[in-house]
């Protein structure tokens, strides 16, 4: 589990994707390598991936981990390439503060950015998203953008607005957002349980 608080932002140095396999991605990030271990799960743009490789790197640590095809198809995992910036976020452990909203690093989808404009030192970011997840969003809920844990500011359809202050903007891959840009979106679980048992209610 996760809070959405991105805690550093890695970089793509190693990509390996042939047919017929899996991807690996290499990541290099600032977290102290003895803060981790192999195995450990770790939030990378919201897509929970598992390190499969650790060694010390020249600022920090440098990881491995493996992204299946259905994750690739399902993620904007499928995007990423050598030099890409990724959000990271290490597991939730008990005790630590839950500054954001739970995240489950389960991806529910691909958003396409249709609109950012400045609001003061703040960015509105409009966000448009398939019908299936559409249904788990609503005003003043969260969500999680690229493992960004934000608040729904209004909805129309099958497109939501969020703000970004400054600091987000600033710490996080959001600062890249652009009309067009692919986005991963993690709804949040309360709405999705929510929303399951009032279906089979009906």
């Amino acid at each position: 589990m996760f809070t959405g608080i991105i805690t550093d932002i890695g970089t793509v140095i190693g990509y390996d994707h042939r047919l017929g396999t899996d991807a690996i991605f290499t990541i290099a990030s600032q977290y102290e390598v003895n803060t981790l271990t192999l195995g450990a799960s770790i939030a990378h743009q919201g897509v929970c991936l598992t390190l499969i490789e650790l060694n010390p790197g020249p600022t920090g640590s440098v990881w491995r981990v493996q992204v299946s095809q259905e994750t690739l198809d399902v993620t904007c995992a499928h995007d990423w390439r050598l030099a890409t910036k990724l959000n990271l976020e290490r597991a939730l452990k008990v005790g630590d503060e839950l500054g954001g909203h739970m995240v489950s690093g389960h991806v529910d989808g691909i958003g396409e950015v249709v609109q950012v404009r400045q609001e003061n030192d703040s960015h509105r970011v409009l966000i448009r998203i398939d019908e299936a997840i559409a249904k788990f969003i609503a005003p003043k809920g969260s969500i999680a953008i690229d493992g960004v844990s934000l608040t729904i500011n209004e909805v129309d359809d099958a497109i939501f607005g969020v703000n970004i202050i400054p600091h987000t903007w600033a710490v996080t891959t959001l600062g890249r957002l652009k009309a067009g840009t692919r986005v991963n979106v993690e709804a949040d679980q309360v709405a999705r349980y929510v929303e399951r048992i009032l279906s089979r209610k009906n």
